[in-house]
């Protein structure tokens, strides 16, 4: 069970005092200060904290984040600046994402042709895979 502590002294003091707005109201024995709890945000595991800063290190937009792990796409961008993680600044290549099934993953990885000439990283997502490939973009003479 969580300690209340009155938030102007810190003492653990205190009576009840009413409902105001479907929440307790306390009142503070040492210093007269009434006070409601707050409820905890909703918390994230930090699993996904890191799969959502590998993502956006790898190229992927906070919308693509947000739709690939149903995280805000607010909260990746709040993490991005709490850590100071910027992206690398490496133009020539283009990552682009899907999304496997691990049957589907074995088929990609099989086929040769795929895998010349580009660069790969797979990451679980829970009971799927996702496969982020680089390719070079093709300069039109």
């Amino acid at each position: 069970m969580k300690t209340i502590l009155c938030p102007k002294c810190k003492s653990d003091n205190y009576v009840k005092s009413g409902v105001v707005k479907g929440r307790q109201r306390y009142r503070c024995k040492s210093c007269d200060y009434f006070f409601t709890v707050l409820k905890d945000g909703k918390s994230i595991d930090p699993y996904y904290v890191v799969k959502a800063l590998q993502l956006y290190i790898e190229g992927v937009t906070l919308r693509e984040i947000e739709r690939i792990l149903g995280v805000s796409h607010v909260s990746v961008m709040n993490w991005v600046r709490q850590y100071q993680i910027s992206r690398p600044q490496n133009t020539d290549y283009h990552p682009t994402y899907k999304v496997l099934s691990h049957q589907e993953l074995m088929a990609f990885l099989g086929n040769r042709e795929e895998l010349k000439s580009a660069g790969f990283m797979i990451t679980e997502l829970g009971d799927k895979f996702m496969l982020i490939k680089w390719e070079r973009f093709r300069r039109q003479p």
